[in-house]
């Protein structure tokens, strides 16, 4: 049962009954406890138990004095000290069915102490004889938390990706929808195109001529894929002065055509080349021609541009889901960030955003999609406390760093922050500030289990007035793949 060297000692039923968590029982009960526990005792500093290791017994502290420790961010950190008699630890949860359990904390020893040691087993009969009633009671009241909080997760989860699909579609939608419309005026382009150039052979060009216009043509598409952008002061410009010109050579639709020409980067001095490379009344057919070239260039680039949103969006989202990748890999967080932000995108209006994502910050061994989540749901809660407040807007600043053998994940927004009152219990289970129906408590409880009991990480939060900073910290060396839990495995506090 213990490594100490010291052999166990019996203890009495009257001192049992001197300890506040014993004192209500009967003979009978104290008398058990006294058969089947232990009196085990620690030098100070001697481990009691260790966190992760297999939950076998319920330690009561007798004499002495004990502290309570965790491993936060990769560094154990002591939660409680107490030198009161009858403190007790260790497996709390033996008599509710479930996988096996390990310790939650390190318990240990500051100064010379003894424990009441009671093998978990045997512990946990005696209370479901005892007290069957309570014990019946709290153990539908914790197995149903624990169905009710998974069947919430997965309602979590499912209403996270309604909105991002939501969100997506809405994405999708208007790149694909440009590229119809480019290509349905590109059809239109192509036919004129055709048209004109049946135009300008019905005029007998010679051989030189044509090769010239062609050549002409050839260069019109490429300063039309160079051309830069003007403001709307020197377009205007350009486009009056084009006007004119072919208002002067009796073009038709002079002021249909300049926009077109002005936008290839074309100007007068360039029309002059065309004008002297064709003969009398050719010219509007040979500038029609150019025209259509240009456009149609122009709006090949559309289409380009369009087909690339769509690629670089279903890209993000293969990112974001990982569905067909491993769950447990090595990433780059700026790629799952980037990834994120995308499929988020909608929700950003009125919103700047800030990446500060350092270029040095090595992959690290994760659950990728799960990590997503834990973005997903700290920016929509930054968001949604951005535009609750104020006249909607703010910055959302996404920041990676490396902190010795951590990454850092910093994603801060400028919302009102968090009242005091409600700060210690935003990572709690079914507790949410919003209205009924609005939200299910959940996306920072299953974010922090990703983070901490997944990852062995770390949550931080930093709020005030001026704003609020979740810091996510993730170990390089990330979780071991053997050691994560199950989601479903009871976790014993």
């Amino acid at each position: 049962m213990t490594t100490t060297e010291q052999l166990p000692d019996k203890v009495t039923r009257d001192e049992l009954r001197e300890l506040f968590l014993f004192e209500k029982l009967d003979d009978d009960q104290l008398d058990w406890l006294a058969a089947h526990g232990d009196r085990v005792a620690f030098p100070a500093g001697e481990t009691v138990c260790r966190e992760g290791e297999p939950a076998s017994c319920f330690w009561v502290l007798l004499t002495g004095e004990i502290s309570m420790a965790q491993t936060i961010r990769g560094d154990e950190v002591e939660t409680t000290r107490t030198s009161q008699r009858g403190a007790y630890g260790g497996s709390m949860q033996a008599y509710i069915p479930s996988a096996e359990q390990t310790y939650q904390s390190t318990l240990r020893a500051t100064r010379p102490s003894t424990l009441l040691a009671l093998p978990a087993a045997e512990w946990a009969d005696a209370l479901r004889t005892w007290f069957p009633l309570p014990i019946h009671l709290l153990e539908g009241l914790v197995v149903g938390m624990r169905r009710t909080s998974t069947i919430q997760s997965e309602r979590e989860r499912l209403l996270a990706l309604g909105s991002l699909s939501a969100g997506l579609t809405h994405e999708l939608n208007n790149p694909a929808a440009a590229a119809q419309r480019a290509t349905e005026s590109l059809r239109s382009r192509v036919a004129g195109m055709r048209h004109k150039l049946g135009l300008l052979a019905c005029g007998k060009l010679d051989g030189p001529t044509v090769a010239q216009l062609v050549e002409l043509q050839e260069d019109a598409v490429n300063r039309a894929e160079t051309a830069p952008e003007l403001s709307a002061l020197e377009a205007s410009d350009a486009e009056d002065e084009l006007g004119d010109w072919l208002d002067d050579r009796g073009v038709g639709g002079a002021w249909d055509l300049a926009p077109v020409l002005v936008a290839g980067g074309l100007d007068a001095e360039w029309l002059d080349k065309v004008e002297r490379a064709v003969p009398e009344g050719s010219i509007e057919a040979a500038v029609r021609w150019i025209a259509y070239a240009v456009e149609t260039e122009t709006l090949m680039g559309e289409i380009t541009d369009a087909t690339a949103r769509i690629s670089n969006l279903v890209g993000a989202a293969r990112q974001y889901s990982q569905l067909d990748r491993a769950p447990f890999q090595e990433v780059d967080l700026r790629d799952l960030l980037k990834s994120t932000m995308v499929m988020m995108s909608r929700k950003f209006e009125g919103i700047q955003i800030v990446k500060e994502l350092d270029p040095d910050l090595p992959k690290i061994p994760a659950y990728a999609a799960e990590l997503n989540q834990v973005w997903t749901n700290i920016i929509d809660n930054a968001v949604g406390a951005m535009h609750a407040h104020g006249d909607g807007t703010g910055t959302l600043t996404i920041r990676t760093r490396r902190d010795g053998p951590h990454a850092i994940v910093e994603i801060g927004d400028t919302g009102p922050g968090i009242p005091d009152d409600v700060r210690p219990r935003i990572f709690e289970p079914f507790f949410t500030t919003k209205d009924v129906g609005e939200g299910t408590g959940l996306g920072l409880d299953i974010s922090w289990r990703i983070v901490v009991k997944k990852h062995h990480g770390d949550i931080r939060v930093h709020t005030g007035p001026g704003g609020t900073t979740f810091e996510v910290c993730l170990p390089l060396e990330g979780p071991a793949r053997e050691d994560v839990p199950a989601e479903d495995e009871d976790e014993s506090v």
